[in-house]
């Protein structure tokens, strides 16, 4: 498997944030990743091609001053010795993205969100995954989401990933007043979700490699 999982940090902010677009277009302006990093009950992960990096935006090193000693007398020149900056270190590639907010014992997934050219590779998959183990390292009982109506490709990916329909927000996205769909699993502690989950996470790692 050609994929890392890890937590998303403040480098990979302008990479998510594509992302984001990307995959919600109609959702303007899209969510404030670098305020949900200081979210003490925001999670985040990222899911990463480690086959592929890319290179940081260049930057432009400051003007330097010129020191006040030699402001006054011009032929004195400051001895101290410039530092050569390093080079900069590519990123890893992020290819998608999720989160969840700790409400008490509740975790509420508050976005899966995958690059359009990694589509049908199972990265959802992996990203559903890895988001139940992070719930379960932060002590929540049980997991929640809203998804829109229409969105039936997920609606099925959450479903075989042990979430059932709980409810309807009316008119819960603003640029269209769709509906949202509740869904909730039960206790992830339980015996029942774990032989699923655990079948589950084997036959995903068949699929990948």
């Amino acid at each position: 498997m050609n994929f890392s999982i890890r937590r998303m940090d403040k480098e990979d902010l302008e990479q998510v944030t594509e992302i984001d677009r990307e995959a919600f277009p109609s959702q303007w302006p899209p969510a404030n990743y670098k305020q949900e990093l200081q979210n003490k009950t925001a999670h985040y992960i990222v899911v990463c091609d480690e086959t592929k990096t890319i290179e940081p935006p260049a930057t432009v090193p400051p003007n330097k001053k010129p020191s006040i000693i030699s402001t006054i007398i011009p032929w004195i020149k400051n001895k101290t010795p410039e530092k050569t900056p390093l080079p900069p270190v590519p990123r890893q590639y992020i290819v998608g993205f999720s989160g969840i907010w700790m409400i008490a014992d509740e975790a509420h997934l508050t976005n899966i969100a995958v690059r359009l050219q990694y589509h049908g590779k199972g990265i959802g998959e992996l990203l559903v995954l890895a988001t139940i183990d992070l719930a379960a390292e932060h002590k929540a009982s049980f997991i929640t989401l809203e998804v829109r109506a229409s969105n039936l490709v997920a609606q099925n990916l959450y479903n075989k990933y042990g979430f059932t329909q709980m409810g309807i927000r009316r008119g819960y996205y603003l640029d269209n007043r769709e509906d949202a769909i509740i869904m909730s699993t039960e206790s992830i502690s339980s015996k029942s979700f774990q032989i699923q989950i655990d079948e589950l996470r084997e036959a995903l790692k068949n699929k990948l490699g």
